[in-house]
């Protein structure tokens, strides 16, 4: 039989996680949906490669307009002292705050408008903008944008709300320039638009801004597509979210409507193709550029025909009139403006790598050794709503940054491709919970009240958000009628607090009992060699594969067969009064509960360390160069080797105290 390939894994990793905005407390959604997966693979990447080499980096997102909007609503109840930055800062240490309490262990949680690493971002913020205008990647547009008659005043994306103009879009919400499921269009497209200032239809005036050239990248993207499909382990629905905007741009119309107008219709539209299949509500209008394409809408706005445009690359908007923000540097006499959101958000965890690497006194250059040179990686972990921002806008952007090199000192040209990790919808009792729509989502810090920060972790990396999207249902938001069978979300908690823990303990009690606290010397069998080794290579390929409910299927099926094999072995070894057996038993268990400890480590890394404690080996427990080892390769001196006494009634994987009542 031919022996599996192991996966290679890069010298050096930067891991980043989505950046939560400024105006709110983290909810579940934030920690079960991107940072414990991120966390968890930081943590493994670490054992894997070497702690030094590795950085995972991460902030509160400090401007934008719904900060603004939120920061003034608050100010004008009379809820708030203070300015914007002290609204943020209040955010992101209440960020922070939880953060730890569910043991995440970043490098660094920045902030992209406060303190040093706010001043860092600020300079790439320039650098990249300067970079891209320089070689020829910008352009100014003047487009339609929201204007409030009745407060006189522009309106910012948040202010105004309508209906997704993207066809098959089932979004709850639609802003000025984007839905909340993450589809772009210019403002003029949004259907019923009324602002939230008024209550009234906005009219539209003529503002410019800097835009990316998005829309030209249709070829470029499509050909990093393809690379993907055959060279990486990419996810599937990552990469097919990605195609589906890579169309020309496309009008739908429903049939209904042009039965008494298509001739005239045809007659008066730009250069284009239409499509039509019978089966099918809708007659398709093809055009080979977005300007044909506006012009077409103008012709059936004219005529009072309703209709849906396609998924496509449009220009990407970089600029704003928002006053919080970024200033972008002056160009071509436009001034005052300032980066929207979501650019500056795409480069932050390069400015956060940067500002960590400087708080460790490092060279102002290190940050290229993590996102240039080959043998590092970037891993982002996200959301699937923000695919189209970090799956094409970044990636575009990024390759334009490659584009023709001639700021030297600036040196964007080798910036690596990062490599997403999106997510699917952590649902809330079976629907979309937001803190923004009609289901409010518990926020992560309430579950801290009912259950562990390792029960939550073990549950959400098991809920397979890779694959699709699943409900988070917590019994203690259930009345008592909507209680059915046991709560599951201690489901995969228990294989550690009560399978897990109750296998460790039975080694320390047993090698106190019979073994004067230490670990009998001895070979271990091949049988549970065999199980730990595979258990070990069949892991390490999910969390290549960024697989994280299958880890857990693995962390399940090798500690249920290792604690039948203590039950079963030790009762038989018990009833016989077989010491050699017993022996026997007992270094095979803490062989099978050394190596779950390494494999454990990444998700419940405190109740590991006490475990670690109590074997008092070092930290190389951890390293993946003793995976395959007996524990005894931990020891100075196997046969003296004394364990720390265990009190009776003492649990390592421990449950949270509400469920002891």
């Amino acid at each position: 039989m031919r022996e599996r390939k192991r996966p290679v894994f890069p010298k050096r990793a930067v891991i980043t996680a989505g950046m939560p905005y400024g105006n709110k407390e983290l909810h579940f959604g934030h920690i079960g949906g991107v940072f414990v997966h991120a966390d968890t693979y930081a943590r493994f990447l670490r054992d894997r490669i070497g702690e030094e080499n590795v950085i995972f980096v991460s902030g509160t997102d400090c401007y934008g307009s719904p900060i603004l909007a939120t920061y003034n609503q608050l100010l004008e109840e009379g809820k708030l002292n203070g300015n914007i930055e002290d609204y943020v800062r209040q955010n992101h240490e209440k960020q922070k705050e939880v953060l730890d309490r569910y043991d995440m262990s970043l490098n660094l949680y920045a902030a992209s408008g406060l303190d040093r690493a706010g001043q860092i971002h600020k300079e790439v913020s320039e650098e990249v903008f300067n970079q891209l205008y320089h070689d020829g990647y910008l352009v100014k547009l003047s487009t339609p944008q929201f204007y409030d008659p009745d407060f006189k005043i522009l309106l910012n994306g948040r202010q105004v709300v309508g209906k997704c103009p993207i066809d098959g879009c089932q979004s709850d919400k639609a802003y000025a320039d984007e839905c909340s499921l993450g589809h772009m269009y210019m403002p003029s497209e949004l259907i019923e638009p009324i602002s939230v200032l008024s209550g009234k239809t906005p009219e539209l005036k003529e503002v410019t801004n800097w835009y990316f050239k998005l829309d030209e990248y249709n070829d470029t993207l499509q050909e990093q597509v393809d690379d993907l499909k055959k060279n990486s382990n990419a996810r599937k629905y990552l990469l097919k979210t990605i195609e589906e905007f890579l169309k020309p741009p496309i009008i739908y119309v429903t049939r209904k409507q042009l039965e008494d107008q298509l001739d005239i219709l045809l007659k008066r539209l730009p250069k284009h193709q239409l499509i039509d299949e019978p089966k099918k509500p809708s007659l398709t209008f093809l055009f080979s550029n977005l300007e044909d394409r506006d012009k077409a809408r103008v012709v059936m706005e004219d005529l009072g025909i309703h209709f849906r445009t396609g998924k496509t690359l449009v220009p990407f908007r970089l600029t704003g009139n928002i006053e919080w923000g970024i200033e972008v540097p002056e160009k071509e006499g436009l001034k005052d403006l300032t980066f929207w959101v979501w650019p500056e958000s795409l480069w932050a965890p390069i400015s956060f790598t940067k500002a960590y690497l400087e708080s460790l006194g490092k060279d102002s250059a290190d940050w290229k050794k993590w996102w240039h040179e080959e043998d590092a990686k970037v891993y982002q972990f996200i959301g699937e709503d923000n695919i189209y921002f970090y799956g094409i806008a970044e990636m575009a952007m990024f390759l334009a940054l490659k584009g023709k090199g001639s700021q030297d000192e600036v040196d964007w040209q080798k910036v690596n491709q990062p490599q997403l990790i999106p997510n699917n919808h952590v649902l809330f009792m079976d629907k979309k919970a937001s803190s923004s729509g009609a289901i409010k989502p518990p926020m992560a810090h309430e579950l801290l009240d009912h259950y562990t920060a390792e029960q939550l972790r073990m549950h959400f990396l098991s809920l397979g958000l890779a694959k699709k999207s699943v409900s988070f249902m917590p019994q203690v938001y259930m009345s008592e009628e909507e209680r059915q069978g046991p709560d599951t979300v201690l489901k995969d908690g228990n294989l550690l607090t009560n399978v897990f823990n109750r296998l460790v303990r039975s080694c320390f009690y047993t090698s106190q009992k019979y073994f004067d606290t230490k670990i009998p010397v001895g070979e271990v069998s091949a049988s549970i060699v065999k199980e730990a080794n595979d258990a070990v290579l069949e892991y390490e390929r999910h969390m290549y594969n960024h697989d994280f409910h299958r880890i857990i299927y693995v962390l399940d099926s090798f500690i249920r067969k290792l604690n039948k094999y203590w039950v079963n072995q030790m009762k038989k070894a018990d009833s016989e009064d077989d010491h050699e057996l017993r022996k026997q038993v007992l270094v095979d268990a803490f062989h099978g509960v050394k190596t779950a400890l390494t494999l454990i480590h990444p998700i419940a890394p405190s109740s590991c360390e006490m475990v670690r404690d109590y074997l008092r080996v070092s930290e190389d427990i951890w390293n993946w160069d003793y995976i395959f080892e007996p524990i005894s390769k931990l020891m100075d001196d196997a046969s003296s080797h004394q364990l720390k006494f265990l009190e009776p009634r003492i649990d390592f994987f421990k449950k949270h105290e509400s469920q002891y009542k």
